[in-house]
């Protein structure tokens, strides 16, 4: 290794194309992290594993972009939360009017629709549902009363397309249509043209009415799901969780991991190979056989033992991480001390009467500055695979949407064995991407560092 300057090392760094590629995918992660912890809000990653969060979106859906590659156009989920709003009163009658507009443009049905509401009201008003079509058709699909109250009460309710209720509407209306009905679903026939039971494209409108008595009431948080089987950019897996929230919160916590596991190993293996080498004689044969025994433990079984036994919080993974990841960077940077103290600056500190600390902090560690930097970019891959390898093996802290975690999900799920791609390659992916960026750093630092690996 050869004594570089830091100011030596940037501009060299800088020349190297591996380097600059490098610092460029680098770049694009920590956009990539600042995106996620901007605009995602902080509830969605705390309730990853809810179910209850995600029951509006579609189980193992497709990525939307899919239907550029496929002939016949698979319909989309679509969650509509804004409705055109309109109250009216006749007398004591007064009535509150939700109009959805979809524009469904697919070659096939939907897998469901699903109406969400919560309702304030007295009394026991009447809700009616109804969609106009496209071809002009009026079909009425809910006529029901909501649970009487003598006073002002909030009532919320999921409306699905399964309920019997309107099954048996739609088929009371079967006269408007020139097939028969019979073993249709409700989405089935609602899309379906008249002549035959084939989609029928263009624009619907889904109008929900409450009707109340000497009573003004309201229809808040209205929401109206249209099932499909392709959602978001990158699709949701069994759970209806939306992978692209997944990855974008995976790449701040993957940098976390593999920056802090890296940056603290290798400040720890510094300090503790420099002082060992500045020491020597028994100091320093100590401190290198505890450094033997760490280093002859084997990592990856003693962090599965340590998972299952004490816990498996992504937090105390990291501080095992930093254990293990100190002991061949104490090595070199005692071999590299060795030679340091020789010099005659180091003599010339010495005989001044210098204190052991300065002379390290001053005279020894700026020299081991360039290797340090190389170290901690060549470490953060290693920390980020074996976080990924524990949360696999379903190790790892399930309250964090990391890689690893999704991986093991689909895993758990069958992903592979179903074809269901979008759940497997994106995190995989995601992890090679990452990894390959600091080992392009760590490269570029290495062959300026050591002038044997740049010839």
């Amino acid at each position: 290794m050869s004594s570089v300057t830091p100011q030596e090392l940037k501009q060299e760094f800088l020349r190297s194309k591996i380097g600059i590629a490098g610092i460029s995918i680098l770049v694009i992660l920590v956009a990539t992290s600042i995106i996620a912890m901007v605009l995602i809000p902080v509830e969605t990653f705390q309730e990853w594993n809810n179910p209850g969060n995600w029951i509006s979106y579609p189980k193992v859906a497709i990525p939307i972009w899919m239907n550029f590659f496929l002939v016949d156009k698979i319909p989309e989920h679509k969650i509509l939360e804004n409705p055109n709003i309109q109250t009216e009163s006749q007398g004591e009658v007064s009535v509150t009017s939700h109009k959805f507009g979809v524009n469904f443009d697919y070659d096939d049905f939907p897998n469901d629709f699903i109406y969400e509401f919560s309702s304030e009201y007295s009394g026991s008003p009447l809700l009616q549902m109804s969609v106009l079509r496209p071809d002009g058709v009026k079909l009425e699909l809910l006529s029901t009363s909501l649970p009487y109250s003598n006073s002002k009460t909030i009532h919320s309710e999921r409306i699905f397309s399964t309920d019997e209720s309107i099954k048996k509407n739609l088929f009371l209306q079967s006269k408007q249509f020139e097939f028969s009905l019979k073993g249709l679903s409700s989405e089935d026939i609602v899309f379906s043209k008249i002549q035959q039971n084939e989609p029928l494209k263009g624009n619907y409108v889904f109008v929900i009415d409450l009707y109340g008595v000497n009573s003004v009431n309201q229809i808040s948080e209205s929401k109206l799901i249209i099932g499909g089987k392709a959602f978001g950019v990158m699709g949701t897996d069994e759970l209806r969780r939306d992978l692209a929230i997944g990855l974008l919160w995976g790449t701040p916590l993957a940098l976390f991991i593999g920056l802090v596991v890296a940056i603290a190993s290798v400040i720890m293996g510094l300090l503790y190979g420099v002082y060992a080498g500045f020491k020597g004689k028994k100091t320093d044969e100590m401190m290198m056989r505890f450094n033997d025994v760490i280093y002859a433990l084997p990592a990856l079984p003693f962090l599965i033992i340590l998972s299952v036994t004490i816990s498996n919080s992504i937090f105390l993974m990291v501080g095992f991480l930093m254990i293990f990841g100190w002991v061949g960077i104490a090595k070199v940077a005692r071999s590299m001390s060795l030679q340091i103290k020789t010099r005659g600056y180091v003599d010339a500190a010495n005989m001044m009467g210098q204190k052991n600390s300065k002379i390290i902090l001053k005279h020894i560690l700026p020299q081991l500055l360039p290797y340090a930097f190389a170290s901690i970019a060549i470490s953060v891959p290693a920390a980020i695979t074996t976080e990924a390898g524990l949360s696999f093996l379903g190790l790892g802290d399930p309250s964090f949407p990391t890689w690893g975690q999704i991986l093991h999900d689909a895993n758990t799920f069958g992903a592979a064995a179903r074809g269901l791609w979008w759940w497997i390659m994106p995190p995989g992916v995601m992890i090679a991407i990452t990894g390959l960026a600091f080992v392009f750093i760590g490269n570029a630092l290495d062959a300026i560092v050591n002038p044997k690996l740049k010839r």
